[in-house]
């Protein structure tokens, strides 16, 4: 009987409230930092060799905007946010799904949020991938040193899917499985964070926190993640986008190279500040678009609750 009522929490209101709510807030806040995003994956992506000392957020985005027009940075947006939109609402259906299931009266704890955060993101990561393998190669379409297969074949998610599963198979798709899954740490530190930040604060004030309050401690999870986990997410970002023309300097990422190849390969060209390039934009546009995610996602949330025990209260006169 017990296990039959946390079986049906799975499916209740509350869970797909939080994945809707957790979906729209991503989308609305990715639409709004959008171009950060942009500039990181190019900072990502760049021949260090041929661009020579490392560019500036700032003028990455004035050479994209004088170079190829201000619509650039917002080049392969839709796909992203359609990406966006799945693996939000998987993530955020599986995290709070499972701690429906294993809530007890015990008090919530960092480290449970934090194996939870872990489990969900496993499951969203081997559900998601492709997804993210071809966002990584549409946004790159018509950039200089990019091949002619991704400007002709990447024009949108569906032809990006069915172009990788040909040419490239099973193995294709899931290019950089194996990061994205170490990865799962940075969603996993970010709302361990996050829930431990607005449980001991609520505590302290007494009361839920204002719109401003999500977005503060939603900046602090994010950068808190980012920081640890940000050279993982420059080596993942390489192994998928492995069909640009590249320098013999990045060519061990156009052969299916192990993380630990790239790693070694970066640090022998680069040395260790090229496990951090494109660290800015990236800070930038994932703790913006966290914190506003963060925000948006807890008052979609609680206005969805509160409508449904209205409606409820009133089913029940």
């Amino acid at each position: 009987m017990v296990a039959q009522s946390k079986l049906s929490q799975v499916f209740s209101y509350q869970s797909w409230v939080h994945a809707v709510s957790g979906a729209a807030g991503g989308c609305i806040a990715m639409s709004a930092f959008y171009p950060l995003d942009t500039v990181r994956s190019r900072l990502q992506l760049e021949d260090p060799d041929k661009i020579g000392e490392a560019r500036s957020t700032t003028k990455v985005i004035k050479d994209i905007i004088f170079g190829e027009g201000f619509q650039a940075l917002y080049r392969g947006l839709g796909p992203v946010l359609q990406s966006l939109c799945i693996s939000n609402f998987v993530y955020f259906y599986t995290f709070h799904s499972l701690k429906a299931i294993v809530s007890d009266d015990k008090q919530q704890s960092a480290l449970k949020d934090l194996f939870l955060g872990s489990v969900a993101g496993i499951i969203n990561v081997l559900c998601t991938t492709p997804f993210w393998v071809v966002n990584t190669r549409v946004r790159m379409r018509n950039v200089a040193g990019t091949s002619d297969d991704v400007n002709k074949y990447y024009k949108n998610l569906v032809s990006g899917l069915v172009y990788v599963a040909k040419t490239e198979g099973i193995r294709g798709l899931w290019s950089g499985t194996v990061a994205s899954l170490i990865l799962v740490t940075n969603p996993a530190l970010q709302f361990m964070m996050y829930e431990l930040l607005k449980r001991n604060i609520s505590k302290f004030r007494g009361k839920e926190l204002s719109s401003l309050g999500f977005f503060v401690i939603g900046a602090l999870a994010k950068a808190f993640a980012t920081l640890l986990t940000y050279p993982l997410q420059l080596i993942q970002t390489k192994q998928r986008h492995h069909t640009r023309k590249s320098s013999a300097a990045e060519q061990y990422s156009n052969d299916g190279a192990s993380m630990i190849e790239i790693m070694l390969s970066i640090l022998q060209h680069n040395g260790f500040k090229g496990l951090f390039r494109g660290l800015e934009a990236k800070i930038l546009q994932t703790v913006l678009t966290a914190a506003l995610m963060f925000m948006v996602y807890e008052k979609i949330a609680s206005t969805v609750g509160v409508l449904l025990k209205t409606s409820s209260a009133a089913a029940r006169k």
